[in-house]
Parts: C-alpha cells; structure tokens; sequence
C-alpha cells in the first residue's frame, strides 16, 4: 500500500498513556501522554522517517542548527557553548531568549506541515503517503488507576 501513497488504516490506531513526569501526581499537567502503536506501524513510520531525513539532508534543506532526529548531531549546541565562553572569557554582554517547544507538535495544523513537505519537494506517491498517514487517525486513552498508600 506504501507504493500507492496510501498508509493502512488499521496502522493508524494508538493508545495514549499518560506517563508522570514529576512532582505531584494528582495534577494532571505532571503527565505526558506517549501514544503506544504497533510494531508494524512503528517500522514504518521509521522508514518514511530517514526517507524524509535523507531527502532533506540530499537538497541541504535543513539548518545547520537544526539536531532534531539526526545522526551525529547533539541537541546541548556546541556552537552556542563556545559563543557564551567567548563573551564571558571577553567581558561581553550576553543576551537570550529561550522558548520551551515541548509540546509544539500538538500544535501543529496538518495543513500546514503538508504544504510545507510539498514546498520542500515532497511530491507525488511520498506526499500522499503523508496525507494519509495523517488522515483519519484513531486514539483512545487507557488510564489505570493503581491506589496508593503512603506510610508517614
């Protein structure tokens, strides 16, 4: 189905698990969802992954500054590392600004990371592939309740 541009509907499915991340466990924002997939929907998701990458990496698409999802890359920048020592080793002014992206996915409108994989030249049988891969999704969120006891 991959050929035809069309990713299986039956590998479009997910779990959401909330997973706690830190401090109080009664507040919901303290939980990150993952979304379980099967294996299968995983491989490919993988593929389509370095495809993508390599086409990106083949037409020097990306930013230099871009480390998300590639080999060799480290996301602590080196590069902003040794520009901060650089000032501070020469008394001069540093200044930035930061932004927390963490959940800026879930933010993202489909319609525009498609017109944007479209503008970076991926066509035809591949840009389907990602329109159908993001159409129709399905998700359901298993939360388990365990109780617990604490000994003071």
């Amino acid at each position: 189905m991959l050929f035809w541009g069309l990713f299986p509907d039956r590998l479009k499915y997910a779990i959401l698990k909330p997973i706690h991340r830190n401090d109080d466990t009664c507040e919901v924002s303290n939980y990150r969802p993952i979304s379980l997939l099967t294996s299968f929907s995983q491989i490919l998701e993988t593929v389509m992954q370095r495809r993508t990458l390599k086409h990106l990496t083949k037409h020097n698409i990306m930013s230099t500054e871009q480390y998300g999802f590639r080999v060799g890359y480290r996301t602590d920048s080196y590069r902003l590392t040794t520009e901060i020592l650089y000032a501070i080793n020469n008394r001069l002014l540093i200044g930035g600004i930061f932004c927390d992206l963490e959940r800026a996915f879930d933010c993202d409108s489909h319609h525009i990371l498609l017109s944007k994989l479209k503008f970076y030249g991926i066509t035809d049988k591949d840009f389907q592939l990602y329109q159908s891969y993001l159409d129709n999704r399905y998700s359901r969120t298993a939360i388990y309740s365990i109780m617990t006891v604490r000994i003071k």
